[in-house]
């Protein structure tokens, strides 16, 4: 049932269907893959996030290509105009990857499969909701995806730091889907909302704390101050699939339950 031959050209479908045992339909993978690592053994490489080879995924003879979100859409098109099907998901939102995940499942015959996985996930949620609900005070969370220029959290990160305690600093800009309408045009922004935590996740390269603290004026940010900066690797959190809502959200709980020790 379903396709046969898939290429993901992100790493959301590509782990859904691993955990879903569904991995023998998957022909070809996005370079940026990690999860689940053996797929990057396994799988042939064809695209990036922005761009794609499209001769070597149409020499994969894919009766079906998975992309995600309004990025990807002119990659989607010269798939289309070459006769291949093409589904792109434009989720952003917790709901939204849960959502997915039954989707996926349910496309190649594994709907019984991805319900279940979906209930667990949505039982872990709810398991570290209830035990951010016993802090005695949330900390206010800027979460940083990039450093140059400075990008606030997307909506899904936005809504995860909630679920494990926290409150983010910038929730208006985490209903914005494109990362340029969430760069912070002023850097004392930051400053002036007074955030505990400060958690990077810079997409493809690692968190420097010591460059943060160096920014002009942050030495008035309480993180700064008391040492809050902390890192979640952005493969575990920046792509809305399984992972966020597991080894993601995990980090998101340690540091800011690590953080409500430290004020005890």
């Amino acid at each position: 049932m379903g396709p046969q031959r898939i290429v993901c050209m992100t790493e959301e479908p590509t782990e859904t269907l691993y955990l879903l045992g569904e991995q023998h339909r998957i022909v070809g993978i996005s370079g940026f893959t990690v999860r689940p690592s053996r797929a990057r053994r396994e799988k042939p490489k064809v695209s990036a996030f922005t761009s794609a080879r499209i001769d070597r995924i149409l020499a994969l003879k894919p009766d079906m290509v998975i992309g995600f979100s309004d990025i990807q859409a002119d990659i989607a098109a010269d798939l289309i105009r070459a006769g291949v099907e093409v589904w792109i998901s434009n989720h952003r939102d917790v709901a939204g990857i849960i959502d997915y995940i039954r989707r996926l499942g349910a496309l190649v015959g594994a709907g019984d499969r991805a319900a279940g996985l979906a209930a667990t996930l949505e039982t872990r949620l709810e398991e570290i909701r209830s035990r951010a609900a016993t802090l005695s005070r949330r900390p206010r969370v800027y979460f940083e995806e990039w450093d140059e220029p400075q990008i606030s959290a997307i909506q899904w990160v936005s809504e995860l730091v909630g679920i494990a305690g926290g409150d983010d600093i910038f929730p208006e800009r985490a209903a914005m889907s494109l990362g340029r309408d969430r760069i912070l045009a002023d850097p004392l922004e930051v400053v002036r909302r007074q955030p505990d935590i400060i958690i990077g996740s810079w997409c493809g390269k690692k968190f420097r704390p010591a460059h943060v603290v160096a920014r002009p004026g942050w030495e008035e940010v309480p993180a700064v101050r008391n040492g809050e900066l902390h890192e979640v690797k952005s493969p575990l959190i920046l792509q809305p699939g399984p992972a966020a809502l597991t080894d993601g959200i995990d980090a998101l709980e340690a540091i800011i339950q690590g953080w409500a020790q430290r004020q005890a």
